[in-house]
């Protein structure tokens, strides 16, 4: 029949415009459950998955309550407990970063030595993608990911350029924004810490262990008639000595034997020159006394 799908479409409309009638003139309309109140007309909406159709949230008095792993700017940790920023200018987020929005400046002593934390520490929103690479490569959970989105500034730059002291939160507000990570990491690190306590138990254990045995071999040793390492030490050294003085013994009389050898020689090389010479004079007098009686 023609305008039966109309009048159907109608129905619907007029259906859910009494259902949402109703819905407002109840004390606390469906779109308020589980809400929470702040007072000056303001509330937190948290919508239930199973709250069917759409509402109108009457920003900024009304604000939907976001989810956990719900991200915008990342956010550096103040570790309270240690009293220090977990932070250690490392750069990993810098480099990982694909809008390369933040760069760091690593602090130096009075000597100029580089320490292990950031003098400078920038993030440019106006760029940021809340990618959060940052916070997945950290290996010190140093850098998390903010609920904080009412960012809007009149000026770009410098206002949306972060400085370290406008990123640096507690770390009780990071566990309250994160309560589900955080309660994970903690558990991590409590497990982390006990492991590398159980190690280093171990290896006192072991150190003692070895001390003991070596304190114990020594008495050993004397217990069987044995020289101790010190006085087996002492009798090799005494031994080399011995072994060196003979060795320089021979030297010394080798040499000698070869000086008197090379004196004899000498001795006789010297009396046949001699002789040599007496024996051409004695021909040359021969000489001159023919020729003078001729």
């Amino acid at each position: 029949m023609f305008g039966t799908g109309l009048l159907k479409g109608l129905g619907v409309t007029l259906k859910h415009t009494l259902e949402t009638f109703s819905d407002d003139r109840s004390k606390v309309p469906d779109r308020y459950r589980d809400s929470i109140e702040l007072g000056n007309n303001r509330r937190i909406i948290n919508q239930p998955i199973d709250q069917e159709g759409l509402l109108t949230i009457q920003y900024p008095e009304e604000k939907r309550q976001l989810p956990e792993h719900f991200r915008y700017i990342p956010m550096l940790i103040w570790d309270t407990d240690k009293n220090e920023d977990r932070c250690t200018a490392c750069g990993i987020c810098a480099k990982v970063c694909p809008p390369q929005c933040i760069w760091i400046v690593r602090d130096s002593d009075a000597n100029g030595k580089p320490v292990t934390r950031p003098a400078e520490f920038y993030i440019d929103a106006a760029v940021c993608m809340s990618c959060s690479f940052c916070v997945e490569f950290c290996p010190f959970d140093a850098i998390k990911m903010n609920h904080d989105y009412e960012l809007a500034v009149f000026d770009r730059y410098p206002q949306l350029v972060y400085d370290m002291e406008e990123l640096t939160v507690p770390l009780e507000y990071y566990a309250a924004l994160w309560p589900t990570q955080y309660g994970e990491e903690q558990e991590k690190r409590r497990k982390d810490e006990e492991e590398k306590k159980a190690q280093e138990e171990a290896k006192a254990r072991a150190a003692e262990a070895k001390a003991a045995a070596a304190a114990a071999a020594p008495a050993a040793s004397s217990g069987e008639g044995k020289l101790s390492k010190a006085e087996e030490l002492k009798r090799k050294a005494q031994e080399r000595a011995a072994a060196k003085a003979a060795a320089n013994s021979d030297t010394d009389s080798g040499t000698s034997v070869a000086a008197a050898s090379s004196g004899d020689a000498d001795a006789d090389a010297k009396k046949a020159r001699m002789e040599e010479l007496k024996r051409i004079a004695q021909e040359r007098a021969r000489q001159r006394k023919a020729e003078a009686g001729e």
